[in-house]
């Protein structure tokens, strides 16, 4: 993503997150905790700077006062460049002081070279304004995951495609639309849908989570084998494959509590079968089934009794 600083040569940026005081110092290891994960819930300064920078000197100390006078309309985190060079490098930081401001994971304004005060205090006084509108966006956000438990899909696909008007990269908003569309039957928009995920973004729980949903119903089982691979099981308790395939089936059928039953067996009596298949299918069971659901959380708590009993 690139944006544009105040004189007008844009600079391309990363994303990553972090918490902490109103201005903190922080690190390339720790900008992830410390910058774009607050970001999400009130804007977040970045002062990129080093100890023989004269103007740096200037603009740090009023950037630290205008900032403590928000009382906490946004945050502010130093990172001295001589050492977090790999990250300067990243952020395509040519020269100094630079200035970045984040907001909801994302770079969204900033400046290069020293300020006057004012003209801080315009900056982040119009930065404050954009942290109210992330907020603004984690309350719908609420409202439409509420609905989704209410199963209120169509109300709540309305929201979640409001949100992605405003913010086209909120994994959040992306994965809800996808359940209600998965929800509605409507499999073909939510591909669509999912293929909007940022790649940076692709790994996220709640995308991996709908992904995987997704998967299963594109891909329907045959349940017609279930009595068969029930009959295998009962002759021979420890025909993991035929467990490991009925397990699938019974997914399939919706039969979630006897699938997680029939993994949780092999687990616990060889866990490394397969190069640890059923676990393996079991933890994708989980991310199909979403983390609050009923039958993860269930199932989390048999498999983890069985690993570290």
């Amino acid at each position: 993503m690139s944006m544009t600083f105040g004189g007008g040569q844009p600079v391309s940026t990363p994303a990553p997150a972090g918490t902490g005081d109103l201005v903190k110092e922080s690190n390339t290891q720790n900008f992830m905790r410390d910058v774009i994960e607050p970001s999400r819930q009130q804007p977040v300064i970045v002062d990129f700077w080093a100890p023989w920078c004269g103007p740096c000197k200037q603009l740090g100390p009023a950037l630290e006062k205008v900032v403590r006078d928000a009382k906490g309309k946004v945050r502010m985190v130093k990172i001295n460049i001589d050492e977090n060079q790999q990250l300067a490098q990243q952020m395509r930081i040519q020269s100094i002081p630079a200035v970045y401001a984040f907001v909801n994971g994302q770079p969204v304004d900033g400046f290069m070279g020293a300020l006057p005060e004012s003209q801080i205090k315009q900056f982040v006084d119009r930065l404050g304004g954009q942290g109210s509108m992330a907020e603004e966006i984690e309350a719908v956000l609420a409202d439409a995951r509420a609905l989704v438990e209410e199963k209120d899909y169509q109300h709540a696909a309305q929201l979640f495609a409001q949100l992605l008007q405003v913010d086209r990269e909120n994994v959040g908003a992306i994965a809800g639309l996808v359940r209600c569309e998965i929800a509605m039957g409507d499999l073909e928009n939510a591909q669509k849908t999912l293929a909007l995920v940022p790649p940076a973004k692709a790994n996220d729980p709640e995308v991996l989570s709908v992904k995987a949903q997704l998967e299963l119903l594109l891909n329907p089982v045959d349940v017609s084998e279930i009595g068969t691979l029930r009959a295998k099981v009962e002759t021979n308790p420890d025909d993991f494959q035929a467990r490991l395939d009925l397990a699938v089936l019974l997914n399939g059928a919706g039969e979630r509590a006897e699938a997680t039953d029939q993994l949780i067996y092999v687990i616990k009596k060889m866990r490394a079968w397969n190069d640890e298949a059923a676990r393996k299918q079991l933890v994708k069971f989980f991310e199909a089934w979403g983390p609050k659901d009923e039958f993860t959380v269930a199932g989390r708590r048999k498999l983890s009794s069985v690993l570290f009993a």
